[in-house]
C-alpha cells in the first residue's frame, strides 16, 4: 500500500455542551473520559486512536439497543473515581471509564468506588475489538443482564515493557486536571 492509498485517520472532536447531569433514561450507559483524553493525547499507549476507542465503545453499546452519553471528568485522573462519577450520572447506573492511555473500567453506581463490574488494566493489550466488547458488556449490564466478562489477553511482560511510558503519560494526565471543574457533557464528532 502506498502512502496515497493509506486510509485517512479518523478525527475526534469533543465539544463541551454544559455541566453533566444525572440521566433519566434507564437504558443508557455513560462513557467518561479523563482530562487528557482527546486533547492533548489523541491515542492510547499503543497507538489506538481515541476516535477509534470511542467509536468502538459507542458501537458496542448501541448494538445492544442502549443509549450512550459521553462526559469528561475534569477533577481526577484516577480510573476508579472517573468511572464511579460517571456511574452516578448514568440513568442506568452503569458507566465505562477511560483514561487517555487506554485503561478502562465498567462500573455500577451502587458499588464502592474501588469495586467494579469489569476492569481492563493492561492498556497495551486493548484493541478495537476489545473496546467494542467492553461497550457491549456495559450495555448488557445496563439492561440488567449478566454477560460473560470480556475476554482479554494477558502478558506478564506488558507491565515492565510499558511501565516507564505509562508513568510519564500518567503524570501528563494529572497536569490536565482541573480540580475546580465538575464533569461536563460532551458532544462527540468522529469523522475522516
Amino acid at each position: 500500500m502506498t502512502t496515497l492509498d493509506a486510509p485517512a485517520e479518523r478525527t475526534l472532536t469533543l465539544r463541551e455542551t454544559g455541566p453533566a447531569t444525572r440521566g433519566t433514561r434507564p437504558d443508557e450507559v455513560v462513557i467518561a473520559v479523563s482530562p487528557a483524553f482527546g486533547d492533548p493525547f489523541t491515542q492510547t499507549i499503543v497507538g489506538v486512536p481515541h476516535a477509534e476507542v470511542l467509536r468502538q465503545l459507542m458501537a458496542g453499546i448501541e448494538e445492544q439497543g442502549v443509549g450512550v452519553r459521553v462526559v469528561r471528568v475534569w477533577g481526577t485522573a484516577d480510573l476508579a473515581a472517573v468511572s464511579h462519577i460517571a456511574a452516578r450520572l448514568s440513568g442506568s447506573g452503569v458507566s465505562v471509564g477511560l483514561l487517555s492511555r487506554g485503561t478502562a473500567m465498567i462500573h455500577q453506581k451502587d458499588l464502592p468506588r474501588l469495586s467494579n463490574l469489569e476492569l481492563f488494566p493492561q492498556s497495551p493489550l486493548l484493541d478495537a475489538p476489545v473496546f467494542r466488547a467492553i461497550g457491549s458488556n456495559a450495555a448488557q449490564y445496563a439492561k440488567g443482564q449478566s454477560p460473560q466478562p470480556v475476554p482479554t489477553r494477558n502478558d506478564q511482560m506488558a507491565r515492565p515493557r510499558w511501565q516507564a511510558k505509562a508513568a510519564l503519560l500518567h503524570l501528563k494526565e494529572f497536569e490536565c486536571i482541573r480540580a475546580d471543574a465538575g464533569p461536563v457533557e460532551l458532544e462527540v464528532t468522529i469523522s475522516r
